[in-house]
């Protein structure tokens, strides 16, 4: 029995060296941790369970069998992160650049398949250079047996990717079908096609950050959610992330005790709206003196700036926040922020996690390049996100909410389960101005009758008395009650039943 356990120690001592001291002291050159350094990170101290950890690769082609190392690149298996359950895959790039095999797939489908049956989330750790080029169509076909579970796995357990060093090609399609995306700066990056194939094709000179870092992906293109200096602060903020996650769709996500009370009154609130209507202001230090301690863990901050979206806790029960803000473009609706909040919501809804919105929207923003690439398609998301959702859905008008937009966000009409109005809120068709301009037309030009006209319009219908006597709001609130109003909310719809009809899926306006 001795020299069997011996054997099984060096069997397990060469799975651990991965590709070996050298690339693992390069891997450390460039910054990185390496694939088991991360799991050691993002898990709770002595609670990695491994699998599969000697399983190789079985490609007999191009010399490839004279070249197996136990664990075949990647690191699977479960463990628990502040004491729940979560599976975990890593990628290690000291063993075959973390290149992607037959049976290198096979290890990530398995704890996929697993977390499935037993209802726990899914984090990947992907540092790769792609498929396995000697193994062809077979690591080809490991990729699409990824993303099919990938797929399945939607809406009923979180699944979060952290982007911790090359992902191109096929490749990028799995950390997209997931969740939440995390990359790490200047050591990252995710393309399908890059810099070379680019150049040849399209005679564009671009790096490989240029193409697909970090800031490509936080601030154009929304495909990452957030991102961060190097992969330690990565891993730690996902494990705040995991804070406001259930573990599957047939849960709540975890209440935490505070000891900020929910009937908490901020004075500051009835004088967070300037005079002038025009005049902007921060939304988020509305969400900040809303939810519990102040704390709002937001997501694609840089990208869409002119909608919030994330998470907090009001009264300890995990709630989605989206909000307009105006600090940007007015807070008007435009393509990336109604792609940005729709994709949230579906989140939320998929996930038990209800819904608060504040709107402050003047409407969509105008403009051939919005039309011509689509603003009524991308805004039909979120319009469809928010009229498919059954969870709570409690929403705050804290200014204007004008023309279509007032509909799109969360309305009374959407099926809001709580509608509430700030006393100076604007709900109507559009601005006092417009709307004069069009009606009084035949008085163009009469500065004083127009203005005169305008003033009375805003009396008689920029307010939100008009909405609450057809019963389209709930209450108008005085601002500084509005964590109170929002809490007591909350657990009125506690035990809220909703299904929509049956049907295999809806079409969303992709």
């Amino acid at each position: 029995m001795e020299h069997i356990i011996k054997k099984l120690a060096e069997k397990r001592q060469a799975a651990i060296s991965g590709g070996g001291a050298d690339r693992i002291s390069a891997q450390h050159k460039k910054g990185k941790l390496t694939a088991r350094e991360r799991l050691a990170v993002l898990l709770d101290e002595n609670t990695f369970e491994e699998w599969d950890m000697f399983v190789e690769h079985r490609c007999h082609d191009f010399g490839m069998q004279d070249h197996k190392i136990p664990g075949d690149g990647v690191v699977t298996g479960y463990g628990m992160i502040n004491g729940r359950l979560v599976f975990v895959f890593s990628q290690d790039f000291t063993v075959y650049g973390g290149a992607l095999s037959e049976a290198h797939a096979e290890k990530i489908c398995k704890v996929m398949d697993q977390a499935m049956k037993v209802g726990a989330p899914v984090i990947g750790l992907n540092d790769s250079g792609g498929a396995r080029i000697q193994e062809g169509v077979a690591s080809l076909g490991g990729y699409a047996e990824v993303f099919q579970r990938n797929v399945l796995a939607s809406g009923v357990i979180p699944q979060i990717s952290l982007i911790m060093g090359p992902c191109a090609g096929g490749a990028v399609y799995s950390p997209a079908l997931t969740d939440f995306i995390f990359m790490v700066q200047d050591s990252s990056y995710m393309f399908v096609t890059g810099p070379e194939v680019v150049k040849t094709v399209t005679h564009e000179d671009i790096s490989a950050e240029e193409l697909g870092g970090a800031s490509a992906h936080t601030l154009k293109s929304g495909v990452a959610d957030l991102s961060f200096e190097n992969d330690i602060l990565a891993l730690l903020t996902v494990r705040r992330l995991f804070n406001y996650l259930p573990l599957n769709n047939r849960q709540k996500a975890p209440s935490r005790k505070s000891q900020d009370p929910i009937d908490r009154i901020d004075l500051s609130l009835n004088t967070l709206i300037p005079d002038n209507s025009n005049q902007p202001y921060d939304m988020r230090e509305l969400i900040t003196k809303v939810v519990d301690d102040g704390d709002f863990f937001e997501l694609q901050v840089n990208f869409a700036k002119n909608i919030l979206v994330g998470f907090a806790r009001i009264g300890g029960e995990v709630v989605g926040l989206v909000a307009n803000q105006p600090l940007v473009l007015a807070g008007c609706l435009d393509i990336k922020s109604s792609t940005k909040a729709a994709r949230f919501v579906r989140f939320c809804d998929a996930f038990n996690i209800p819904v608060i919105t504040f709107v402050d929207v003047p409407g969509f923003l105008p403009g051939t390049d919005q039309e011509h690439n689509g603003i009524i398609r991308h805004g039909a998301k979120l319009l469809y996100a928010y009229a498919e959702c059954t969870v709570p859905k409690i929403t705050v008008i804290t200014r204007k909410a004008y023309g279509g937009a007032y509909d799109v966000m969360a309305s009374k009409h959407l099926r809001g389960d709580v509608n509430f109005a700030w006393p100076n809120a604007e709900i109507a068709v559009m601005g006092a101005k417009g709307a004069v301009e069009i009606i009084f037309r035949d008085l163009k030009g009469e500065a004083d009758k127009m203005a005169e006209k305008e003033k009375a319009y805003k009396e008689r219908f920029a307010n939100p008395f008009i909405a609450g006597s057809r019963g389209f709001l709930d209450d108008v609130i005085d601002p500084a009650s509005t964590r109170k109003r929002i809490a007591r909310s909350l657990i009125m719809l506690r035990e809220k039943k909703l299904e929509n009809p049956w049907r295999k899926h809806g079409n969303i306006p992709l």
